[in-house]
């Protein structure tokens, strides 16, 4: 989709066609075409083009347009719902759940966009700038080249395209070629926006063909989601662009032992249980390393393990179904093969471990070495680790203890707790009371060390896709 029009059909020239597969059953859904190098070149070339036009763009009609995305993802709630789950194999609920978080999306954007009006700072602090006023107005850095994975088909696209727009940036996306359909959905309700021509294109390109859009100077800014291998290469590869990457984790939840009570136990429990597993693990803030104190490790082991139980694994177009496939066949013997190597150095398997095609039952694991895969790096699939921790600072150390670091969870009703929590865990956020798979759309959203470089959430990266320009006013009285 160039500017929102489509290509591809009955063409040539193009790289090969892009086959979009239902992972739970393999079932060919769509062909997508790639677009020809003609087609990519109009695509950029109208970015480019329509950089000035809609940075000048009045804040209401961009507003308006971003308001319209959101009323109109919500009236097709259902047909976006269904397509998610056809082409990740998400589960239907939380399908819907990521159709309503992507509404919720372009509508913070659509605020946001009515609110970025720059900030004054008054000079006359010091004796010599008596008289001078300054403005901060933030820019558009230019064009941006948006770069989303398979696990978030749609709401993880309205983290580039919305606050893009919202700034007046135009933006050009490249989705996973596991899962463009959603994106390409979302390019016809873009369409119908009062906006400058080439503000927002899809372009379903190979590696090859990212590799030339990255390396484009028409496009300045990159913002990538997906692995940590493809994102360092990409900041490697354009070091004088600006990037933002957000990459893998290995999520931590802290139970602490004032988290006591038989209802504390429960909740920690089902939560845990659900965030490890919701959407076959497969987000980089699923819940993977669990550690509880060992005051409560006896009374809440058999917790988790009926919890994990109690969730339905099956058909992911069931609404009770809460345990999907992962993206394909391939994944899930990469994650299958990492269980088996834990537990062929040492780890005991508590429940699951099983692979039927693209599916994994949810997985526990306990007195796993550390050095394994399933402990170290991102599993991203349907497995968590548990282990005993002695005591805060045991706990604490633990979770740090990762070259990755988005969000961590702390269990724990000890305000000081909470605040020395916040000072100490070298992680992006946070989540007191609850596991590291909460995210807000509004807020900031990101990871440290491995984990990335940047933030998103609206404001974030309407931020990070803009520089700051300063006027100063001189002689005033």
């Amino acid at each position: 989709m160039v500017a929102g029009g489509w290509v591809g059909q009955d063409r040539v020239g193009g790289g090969a066609p892009i086959t979009v597969h239902n992972p739970w059953d393999g079932s060919v859904l769509a062909t997508v075409e790639q677009p020809r190098p003609a087609d990519v070149e109009r695509a950029v070339q109208l970015a480019a083009g329509a950089r000035d036009e809609l940075a000048r763009t009045p804040a209401h009609r961009r507003s308006t347009a971003l308001h319209h995305i959101a009323d109109r993802l919500r009236q097709r709630l259902d047909e976006f719902a269904e397509l998610i789950t056809a082409e990740s194999g998400k589960p239907i609920r939380w399908s819907r759940g990521e159709v309503r978080r992507a509404a919720s999306t372009f509508r913070w954007a659509a605020e946001e966009a009515n609110r970025w009006s720059g900030e004054l700072q008054r000079l006359d602090t010091d004796p010599a700038d008596e008289g001078r006023l300054a403005l901060l107005l933030r820019v558009p850095r230019g064009p941006i080249l948006g770069i989303t994975p398979f696990n978030f088909p749609l709401n993880l696209v309205a983290h580039k395209v919305a606050p893009a727009l919202a700034v007046g940036a135009p933006i050009v996306l490249k989705p996973a070629p596991a899962t463009p359909l959603s994106a390409l959905a979302l390019g016809e309700i873009i369409a119908e926006c009062d906006l400058p021509a080439g503000a927002f294109s899809v372009l379903c390109v190979d590696n090859a063909g990212a590799a030339d859009l990255v390396a484009d100077p028409r496009l300045p800014v990159v913002s990538f989601t997906g692995s940590g291998p493809v994102g360092w290469s990409i900041r490697d590869a354009v070091p004088r662009k600006h990037v933002a990457l957000e990459l893998g984790g290995n999520a931590a939840v802290l139970v602490c032992d004032d988290w006591s009570s038989p209802a504390d136990l429960e909740f920690a429990a089902r939560r845990i249980a659900l965030c490890a597993n919701y959407q076959g693990g497969q987000s980089c803030i699923s819940v993977q390393r669990v550690l509880v104190d060992r005051a409560v490790h006896e009374a809440f082991l058999p917790r988790l393990l009926a919890a994990v139980a109690d969730l339905r694994t099956g058909d992911p177009r069931d609404p009770d179904t809460d345990v999907g496939p992962l993206i394909d066949a391939a994944a899930a013997d990469r994650v299958h093969t990492w269980v088996q190597a834990a537990v062929d150095a040492g780890a005991r398997l508590l429940t699951g471990g099983t692979r039927t095609g693209a599916v994994v039952a949810p997985t526990v694991l306990t007195d796993v070495d550390p050095r394994s895969a399933v402990a170290c790096d991102e599993v991203f699939g349907p497995v968590m680790t548990v282990e005993t921790v002695d005591g805060l600072t045991h706990g604490l150390r633990r979770i740090n203890d990762s070259r990755f670091g988005i969000h961590a969870g702390v269990l724990t009703h000890d305000l000081a707790t909470a605040f020395r929590a916040h000072r100490e865990l070298e992680v992006g956020g946070v989540i007191i009371g609850d596991v590291p798979t909460v995210r807000a759309e509004q807020l900031p959203y990101g990871g440290v060390k491995e984990s990335g470089i940047g933030r998103e959430g609206v404001r974030s990266a309407m931020e990070d896709f803009t520089d700051v320009r300063t006027l100063v006013l001189s002689g005033l009285s």
